[in-house]
């Protein structure tokens, strides 16, 4: 007896993707989950009462600010990649690293204004919640900056171009999230202060 063979035209591809960015995007729905637990109890935590109110630091929203632009430049560094435009690759490399910077120190001078109106770590679940908040999204960006400058020292060796873009790709998502996260927060911190 003879099997007849078809051919099948667009057969479908298996869906797969590259293991590291898998394993961030895993990484990322870890932190996703974090923040959500940490944002309900401080939502279950102030409806308990003995709440204290206090304005959000100024310098909260020049660090919203920061955090933007940085994602806009480091974008561009990407889109620049991939039309293997090597000088603004780093530029933009070096740029978005120095906001990143900025925005861990900006995050440093929002606590000194949190001491300076009398909301401290230990004391009102308020001001803890808060430093919890900004201390943990920190640690995030710190290893953001860490991925960064491995991204750039990347770019300056010639590594990061069209046809070598998955650091910088991954770099870029994993930034973007961390600034999206900081904006989620800072617009929670508005609303539910």
């Amino acid at each position: 007896m003879e099997e007849k063979f078809a051919y099948v035209e667009g057969a479908e591809q298996p869906i797969s993707m590259h293991p590291k960015k898998f394993a961030l995007w895993l990484f990322i729905v870890t932190v996703v989950m974090i923040f959500a637990s940490l944002t309900s109890a401080y939502i279950v935590r102030q409806s308990e009462g003995n709440w204290l109110e206090f304005d959000l630091p100024q310098i909260f929203w020049y660090s919203s600010g920061i955090i933007i632009l940085s994602s806009l430049t480091l974008h561009w560094s990407y889109l620049s990649a991939k039309k293997d435009e090597l000088n603004a690759v780093k530029t933009g490399m070096i740029i978005t690293t120095i906001l990143g910077v900025a925005f861990l120190v900006s995050q440093w001078y929002s606590w000194v204004a949190l001491v300076d109106r009398d909301v401290y770590f230990v004391g009102n679940p308020a001001g803890s919640f808060l430093y919890v908040f900004t201390g943990l999204h920190a640690i995030h960006l710190i290893s953001g900056v860490i991925f960064l400058i491995i991204v750039l020292i990347s770019s300056f060796n010639y590594k990061v171009h069209s046809k070598n873009i998955v650091s910088l790709e991954m770099c870029m998502n994993y930034w973007h999230f961390l600034g999206g996260l900081w904006l989620y927060l800072f617009m929670f911190l508005l609303l539910n202060h």
